[in-house]
């Protein structure tokens, strides 16, 4: 089967209807728009009825549209630059984009617990609980989950949250990983290459390696011991990240949960220090 919905066009297109040739016209010349547009939308801009839409995606060999659609974003989210994608975006002329939003946070989230690795996931809470030492990788758009990964983490591991923005102080900082130590990068696209020079690296030295990322054909896949897909879509030149921040949260709680003891007694101590250098208010502070 083909993999981009291009070569499927060009496979099926002598067999289509002339409804379907129509929106697989639409497509070739508009797909970056099309891969934004639900099937009423895209019916709409072909004249043709939204389950006209539906069975064309059948028809050249789809499961449905929001399959064709995701082959689209796909192709979409590792070719365009982000202005590309904005300017994509803002061509849409759909539903409420809060509706849109949601809904498809909604389906990333249950799409990423449904088909995520349980071998995996279960291997990389055994590694984080055996390791001697911690690094977190993530770059622009992923630095954010690497922070909230790294800020509860700490609370009980001995954590790195490696600062890639200079390749010289990136290999400084992992100057000492080892076999002992995990690696959990965070990377989607469009893909940093100072995660990929990072993990090349910690490969080299027999590190364990916890890919987070959004599927089998990302280039930080092939470092993986253990490979944790989330879904991740656009709505406009953002990348959604709720279902791999839900990933990460899962990780961390699973991997306390096998050393409650140590959580209870880190945590205990640690409300003692916030509560003498008065680091949250308490509601006893004078008003």
């Amino acid at each position: 089967m083909a993999e981009t919905i291009h070569d499927r066009i060009e496979i099926y297109y002598s067999s289509l209807s002339k409804g379907h040739k129509k929106i697989a016209d639409y497509i070739k010349e508009n797909y970056e728009k099309v891969s934004f547009m639900t099937a009423a939308a895209l019916g709409k801009a072909c004249s043709v009825s939204e389950s006209t839409v539906v069975r064309f995606a059948s028809a050249i060999g789809f499961d449905g549209y929001p399959e064709l659609q995701k082959n689209l974003q796909e192709t979409v989210k590792n070719r365009l630059t982000s202005v590309q994608r904005m300017e994509a975006a803002n061509k849409y002329d759909g539903e409420d984009f809060i509706e849109r939003t949601f809904a498809a946070d909604i389906d990333m989230i249950k799409k990423t617990r449904d088909n995520i690795s349980r071998e995996d996931f279960q291997g990389s809470v055994e590694a984080i609980n055996k390791a001697k030492r911690i690094y977190i990788l993530g770059v622009r758009s992923s630095a954010s989950v690497a922070s909230f990964a790294s800020f509860y983490m700490s609370f009980l591991y001995d954590v790195v949250l490696v600062d890639t923005s200079a390749a010289s102080e990136m290999f400084e900082q992992l100057l000492r990983i080892s076999s002992e130590d995990v690696v959990i990068a965070i990377s989607f696209p469009r893909y940093s290459t100072q995660t990929i020079q990072a993990l090349k690296f910690a490969q080299s030295r027999n590190a364990t390696i916890i890919s987070i990322t959004d599927g089998e054909m990302s280039p930080i896949a092939s470092y993986a011991t253990y490979l944790l897909v989330a879904q991740s879509t656009m709505v406009s030149f953002v990348d959604s990240l709720v279902a791999p921040l839900s990933l990460v949260n899962a990780l961390i709680a699973a991997s306390a949960r096998e050393r409650q003891e140590e959580v209870h007694q880190n945590l205990e101590a640690l409300e003692q220090i916030w509560d003498e250098y008065h680091v949250y208010r308490t509601g006893r502070e004078e008003k």
